[in-house]
């Protein structure tokens, strides 16, 4: 049953890329376009929202106590404040931004945080896990193409790509101990988290938009 459910789940990733990227080849600038462009990018980020729930569980289990437990809730490290993207902004200062800025500030975020994850796989040593955020690495490469193809279809000027050359956020401190690494991937997978929740709020509020 645990493989078919796989199965299922990664089919089902395909067809949301698949989706997404139909949206990107299309240069059409109409209502139909703009209308099909958010709802894919929708229901990839609902997609990815429902399996990082997933994943979390199973790597805070990986990492152990006290990081599986309910109510442990450590710091933000100092070490990621700078190059972490955080979704603390106040929502009513979010809603505020008009629809490209915030377009804008989540491609960015997951570009930073895309990096972050494949660093946690490639740091993983349970092969299953590692497999596991390796797909949702695929997935969230897609989400990016999609934000990117419902900008141009909104007539949105793309950001400048992030510099390649930042250090991964794993390694920003090279003499932390194995407990403030794990704190780093908690927080990661906490901000990621926060961000598709945001982001799945933008695109239904652009999806009922367009409705009126």
């Amino acid at each position: 049953m645990k493989g078919f459910c796989g199965v299922h789940q990664h089919l089902q990733l395909i067809l949301l890329l698949a989706a997404a990227m139909a949206m990107a080849l299309d240069s059409s600038h109409n209502l139909a376009s703009e209308r099909s462009s958010i709802e894919s990018t929708y229901e990839l980020t609902k997609y990815l929202e429902y399996q990082l729930k997933e994943i979390k569980d199973v790597y805070l289990t990986y990492l152990g106590p006290p990081f599986n437990e309910k109510d442990f809730s450590p710091p933000r490290p100092n070490s990621t404040a700078l190059s972490l993207p955080s979704a603390a902004t106040r929502l009513e200062l979010w809603h505020g931004l008009e629809n490209q800025a915030r377009l804008a500030q989540n491609q960015k975020a997951y570009s930073v945080l895309l990096a972050a994850v494949r660093e946690l796989a490639r740091s993983t040593l349970c092969p299953s896990l590692k497999t596991s955020l390796l797909h949702f690495c695929t997935g969230l490469d897609g989400l990016l193409g999609s934000i990117s193809a419902l900008m141009t279809t909104l007539g949105y000027a793309l950001p400048p790509p992030s510099s390649s050359s930042s250090p991964s956020l794993l390694s920003v401190g090279p003499t932390m101990n194995d407990f403030a690494r794990k704190v780093e991937g908690f927080w990661i997978l906490r901000e990621l988290q926060s961000w598709l929740w945001r982001s799945a709020k933008d695109f239904n509020r652009l999806k009922k938009r367009l409705r009126g």
